[in-house]
């Protein structure tokens, strides 16, 4: 005969032992991009002057966002080139296994000093968003320098979301190469001045990243509402989902009579403006899930 003692420790046990068994699952990440580019559509993940990519190692799922700064086309620089070379470095890296998961920091600074060093100069900025999910671990880790960045809805609350960088008003941390005549003069951030996060995540968490033309033009509760409409965890409807969203976006940038989350930050600055803020657009939307091969 069991004492009352022996029988809760058999129910701890067998109720650790489930849980032990829900933790040694590993988890990934099912991903759709969708984007508008305010001019010529780019080959590859290119919308404008923003990029991003996304990709697979034995131990990670990792993704990212890029926005180059379209300030330098006045310079006669395409500002495409430098966000798209940034991400496709760090694809690469990810893909060699040249990265740890819990340092996404790590993978944007490798990028960006291979970019520095490149025989060919390459000119321009860009802000960035690395978001790293740990398969076995079930933890995803962050790093966002600027005004792109991501968040972390689950049961249709927003549970995590990045904070924007902004040196003042509509200029955000941002990586830079500038040409040696022009050093010192351009904002130029170390990769480390990026924000950092690292979190628990569970399955059906849905992870939204986005550059900032998504975050200008929809508030949260808009783009909760179009996440409602996400019923099924597979590809088609989370790239259908994501198109929604992009598509939303894109139309209120261009709404002159909307008061968007730009109009409104522009003034708490001091400024009157109101509308949507015409931008190029890319989003990632992903849910965790089960991983398999």
């Amino acid at each position: 005969m069991f004492s009352v003692l022996s029988y809760g420790r058999l129910v701890a046990r067998a109720v650790i032992g489930g849980l032990s068994q829900t933790d040694s699952r590993d988890y990934s990440l099912v991903t759709a991009s969708c984007g508008f580019g305010k001019g010529i559509l780019k080959k590859g993940m290119c919308y404008g002057d923003d990029a991003c990519f996304i990709a697979r190692h034995k131990s990670a799922d990792v993704l990212g966002v890029a926005d180059g700064v379209g300030g330098w086309r006045d310079y006669g620089v395409d500002p495409s080139q430098f966000s798209g070379t940034l991400m496709k470095t760090c694809e690469r890296l990810v893909k060699e296994g040249r990265f740890v998961p819990s340092n996404p920091v790590g993978v944007l600074t490798s990028s960006y000093y291979e970019l520095l060093q490149n025989k060919v100069p390459l000119l321009g900025s860009s802000t960035a968003c690395i978001v790293v999910l740990d398969r076995q671990s079930h933890r995803l880790h962050t790093a966002n320098l600027g005004d792109s960045g991501f968040l972390v809805v689950r049961e249709g609350e927003v549970v995590h979301r990045s904070d924007e960088q902004q040196h003042y008003f509509n200029t955000p941390f941002q990586l830079s190469i500038a040409p040696p005549e022009a050093e010192g003069a351009v904002l130029s951030d170390s990769p480390d001045a990026a924000d950092s996060s690292s979190f628990d995540v569970e399955l059906g968490d849905i992870i939204l990243t986005a550059t900032d033309g998504l975050f200008d033009n929809m508030p949260d509760y808009m783009i909760l509402q179009e996440l409602k409409k996400l019923k099924n965890t597979n590809y088609e409807s989370i790239q259908q989902t994501a198109r929604s969203i992009a598509e939303q976006a894109h139309v209120l940038a261009y709404d002159p009579n909307y008061m968007s989350p730009f109009a409104q930050f522009a003034c708490d600055n001091g400024l009157n403006v109101r509308g949507g803020k015409p931008d190029d657009i890319t989003v990632l939307l992903s849910i965790v899930a089960e991983y398999t091969n």
